[in-house]
């Protein structure tokens, strides 16, 4: 009898921690998010488009946006050692180690700009070139059959470096590419070009409060795409919106 007993006992402790098991985390208080800081996307007054989408999938849940603004490589760092909770502006499966969500929540229209005189490159072509992008972007893994590029620190002295025939093209998002050929004398002498769309996600790190924050983005991100609540938000800061086929692009 007292055997039985005891098999009673274990059963109901065993049960109860399963059904434990299956509640999901509890959501923290914020979400930690670190990003480099792009002129109205990701600025550090709080401003740009990637912040108004993120505060309308979190902060509408009670999980309030803790903003850092750092480069881009000490934001992956930071992910990695599980000193932020997410960051921005990262590819599917680029950094090591960090948890990706099944929805993107925006896409990087990549482009080139080089010299007006330069043949248009396109993605057949662009490996027979001469390529220079910022540090950590890692375009040599989207883009097909890069085999000459250099990764720089700064986005400053670009242009010169184009005018002195030292890269044939600077590779970035268009927001970026933009900016420098804003700082041209004359932008005439250069064409940027169009070459890939690439889904845009969050970095998630690999811990307890990731796994909640990431299962609450992709929640999140169903119901705002099936609502149409993120279109103002694009329409507002004049971007293109990314999600009229309203599924993820792990499932397209």
């Amino acid at each position: 009898m007292r055997l039985g007993r005891v098999l009673l006992v274990m059963l109901c402790v065993l049960a109860a921690n399963l059904a434990r098991a299956d509640e999901p985390a509890a959501l923290p208080g914020k979400i930690r998010v670190a990003s480099e800081e792009w002129d109205n996307y990701t600025q550090a007054d709080g401003q740009g488009m990637a912040w108004d989408i993120l505060r309308e999938v979190f902060e509408s849940q009670g999980v309030k946006l803790d903003r850092r603004s750092v480069p881009y490589t000490r934001s992956v760092g930071l992910v990695q050692r599980r000193e932020v909770d997410a960051l921005v502006g990262s590819y599917r499966d680029e950094i090591e180690g960090a948890l990706y969500p099944r929805w993107n929540y925006d896409t990087d229209h990549i482009y080139s700009l080089g010299l007006a005189t330069n043949p248009a490159p396109t993605l057949a072509t662009l490996g027979s070139y001469r390529l220079v992008w910022v540090r950590g972007y890692k375009y040599q893994d989207y883009l097909p059959n890069l085999k000459r590029f250099n990764e720089i620190r700064r986005r400053i002295g670009i242009l010169p470096m184009l005018q002195q025939g030292r890269a044939d093209f600077y590779i970035d998002a268009l927001t970026e590419v933009d900016f420098v050929l804003s700082q041209a004398a004359d932008p005439s002498l250069f064409r940027r070009s169009h070459l890939a769309e690439l889904p845009l996600f969050l970095g998630f790190a690999d811990n307890e409060r990731g796994q909640a924050l990431c299962a609450l983005f992709d929640r999140r991100m169903d119901e705002l795409v099936k609502n149409g609540r993120l279109r103002p938000i694009f329409q507002r800061w004049n971007q293109p919106y990314p999600f009229d086929v309203e599924r993820p692009p792990a499932e397209r």
